[in-house]
């Protein structure tokens, strides 16, 4: 049963005919008491929560609710229903357990996702699934791995598969990120609609409302035609957004809007348009910490993290270095007709002792370096030695310029240069050099007009 508790008829009517039309068995109450005298007589599945439920708008009486709720039941699935003056409190809200909240007026179809998600979720228990099993029940053969803890995260990412539940896919750069993204995709109700990427970290602040939401002829200077936003491009689809946490203020409220309603405006237009679209993200940041410093949105980071899949750095699954050199070899034979290349196993036993920063992109770049230039079909440990790359040293400097002889635009063009002629042009060495990312690195270097070597990255 879904329990709705609400003050206001209209609200309960309303929602009581939307779910019963999907053959929900629904009860609704005006009060708390009723709600939690409900929540001990029957078997609830879902609550659906107006944290103003009487005269008094403050929310503190809906947040007491919910802590009653929660400590009534633990896991019964919450959804808030909130106005926009009240999102501080629905974040509130959902650090105190609530699962979900939405916007009033809120979508009929975007509201019924919600709920199917969270009761699929909450019926669906996770178990010790191995890999054989694990292949039976979804298409993962694109993942390498055997690793336990790897495993028990592609089981859940099956499971969330079948929902519409919003991802976020946490970890550092190479563990393979965009890889769960695409899989958590195919295993869908979606996987015969679109899955459009997008780097977010490289669409500069300008440009956004454009990429994302598209624009029309003459929506400024350059807009000589019109174009389709990335969310329309996704529409009925999943869209990725990779490198979140690169994305600034001001885009995050853009953002933000599209992601509760669903709605948004393209450029130049007006016309609010709706779009029913899948949202995964990802990002080699700690969103925590950033909430906690004031440069990420905590609304945001709730409205994207329903579901949040940890990848483990390689170092801490190496066992699966072998497993992935196999199939990197593999791939490669044919690629450059070399159909007696090997790995021996002095080799791979050296391969799993690396620390590998860059994890399994930085193992594939070796690897394929490691073929390309050596002409042993037998790669041993010295075919890899002699591409792995010296740790960067400090770059010292005599003296550091005084206060006032340089602006900071000036510093930056000037550190941005030194990293560049230090690192050869190597974009990805300067980028970690300078502590940012390589898009980042590659707007700055548009912004200021520095020329750079694309191919000698």
């Amino acid at each position: 049963m879904i329990l709705i508790i609400d003050d206001d008829i209209a609200v309960r009517t309303s929602l009581m005919l939307l779910l019963e039309q999907k053959n929900y068995d629904v009860s609704a109450v005006a009060s708390a008491a009723e709600g939690l005298d409900l929540l001990r007589k029957e078997n609830v599945a879902l609550i659906i929560l107006d944290l103003n439920f009487s005269i008094d708008t403050s929310g503190k009486e809906g947040m007491q609710l919910l802590r009653q709720i929660r400590e009534m039941d633990a896991q019964v699935p919450v959804i808030l229903i909130t106005g926009w003056a009240s999102i501080d409190l629905a974040v509130q809200g959902m650090k105190l357990g609530a699962n979900d909240f939405i916007n009033k007026p809120w979508g009929n179809e975007h509201l019924l996702q919600s709920v199917k998600t969270l009761i699929t979720l909450k019926d669906q228990k996770p178990g010790q699934t191995g890999r054989r099993q694990l292949d039976k029940e979804y298409d993962f053969q694109s993942i390498i791995t055997e690793d336990k803890d790897m495993l028990g995260l592609l089981e859940i990412a099956g499971r969330v598969s079948k929902t519409d539940a919003s991802v976020l896919i946490t970890g550092e750069s190479g563990t393979g990120k965009e890889l769960i993204a695409e899989a958590i995709h195919q295993n869908s109700l979606r996987r015969n609609r679109p899955f459009i990427k997008v780097n977010l970290g490289g669409i500069s602040t300008s440009l956004f409302e454009s990429e994302m939401f598209g624009h029309v002829r003459g929506a400024f200077t350059d807009a000589r035609t019109d174009r389709t936003g990335r969310f329309e491009m996704a529409n009925k689809g999943t869209i990725f957004l990779d490198e979140i946490g690169d994305l600034d203020a001001g885009s995050q409220v853009k953002l933000l809007r599209v992601l509760q309603d669903r709605s948004y405006e393209v450029l130049g237009n007006s016309r609010t348009k709706t779009v029913d679209v899948r949202v995964i993200c990802a990002t080699n940041k700690n969103l925590a910490e950033m909430v906690a410093k004031g440069t990420f949105r905590e609304d945001l980071l709730y409205r994207v993290n329903l579901i949040t899949l940890k990848l483990p750095a390689l170092r801490e699954r190496n066992k699966d270095i072998p497993l992935l050199i196999d199939f990197m070899i593999s791939n490669l034979r044919q690629l450059y007709n070399r159909p007696k290349l090997q790995v021996t196993q002095e080799a791979m036993k050296w391969l799993k002792q690396l620390p590998l920063p860059g994890n399994i992109r930085q193992l594939k770049n070796m690897v394929e370096r490691s073929v390309l230039v050596s002409r042993n079909d037998l790669l041993d440990v010295a075919d890899f030695t002699t591409h792995i790359e010296k740790q960067p040293t400090v770059i010292s400097h005599p003296k550091l310029p005084d206060v006032g002889s340089m602006t900071l635009e000036e510093t930056e063009i000037l550190m941005i240069k030194r990293a560049l002629q230090f690192h050869h042009n190597r974009i990805s060495k300067a980028a970690l050099a300078l502590g940012i990312t390589r898009s980042a690195l590659y707007r700055r270097l548009d912004k200021y007009n520095i020329p750079y070597d694309e191919t000698s990255d």
